[in-house]
Parts: structure tokens; sequence; C-alpha cells
């Protein structure tokens, strides 16, 4: 059961991780066809590092969650850990772009 759950938590964390990827994937790429996009574009490449991270993190709680009981549990913490940091990642993202913030 423990294993269930970690995976569950594992893939709902690498669905948030891939989400953030692929928002600020679309975003850095009309930023970049766009005049006057450069600051948006700056901003997206600031933010690559985060996304790649909460990505791998993901990925590994995946690989962690089926071996086993303890392995388990760790998977589950770091799903939660790295599906939280991609949801704060979206939304920041997402008022930033909405607030027309440069910085």
């Amino acid at each position: 059961m423990l294993t269930f759950i970690a995976v569950v938590l594992a893939l709902a964390s690498l669905v948030a991780a891939i989400g953030y990827d692929g928002y600020l994937f679309m975003l850095g790429s009309a930023a970049s066809r766009r005049a006057g996009g450069e600051p948006v574009a700056q901003y997206v490449r600031s933010r690559w590092p985060v996304a790649g991270a909460t990505t791998v993190g993901s990925l590994l709680a995946l690989l962690m969650a089926s071996a086993g009981d303890f392995p388990a549990v760790l998977a589950i913490l770091l799903s939660v850990g790295a599906g939280a940091a991609a949801a704060r990642g979206l939304q920041a993202a997402q008022r930033q772009l909405r607030s027309g913030g440069q910085g």
C-alpha cells in the first residue's frame, strides 16, 4: 500500500513539474519571438534551474517509489517537496506575467 501511495504521489509531482517546464518553454518561446520580450525571456532563463530540479526530483521519486518501504517513504517526501516547488514556481511565473513585472 505504501508503494502505491508513493507511485501516485510521484506521478502527480511529475505532472506538476512537467507542467511548470511546459509553461516556461511556451513563455520563453513567445518572448523570444516578440519585440521587447527580452526581460521575460531573461526571467524564464533564470527559472530553468528550479524547473529542472523539480523534474529531476520527481523522476528520482518515481524510481525510488518501488524499491521498498523505506525508499517509498523517502519518495513520498521527495514527491511532495518537488511537486510543491513546481506548483509554487508555476504560480510565481504566472503572477509575474500578470503583473507585468520585469524582475
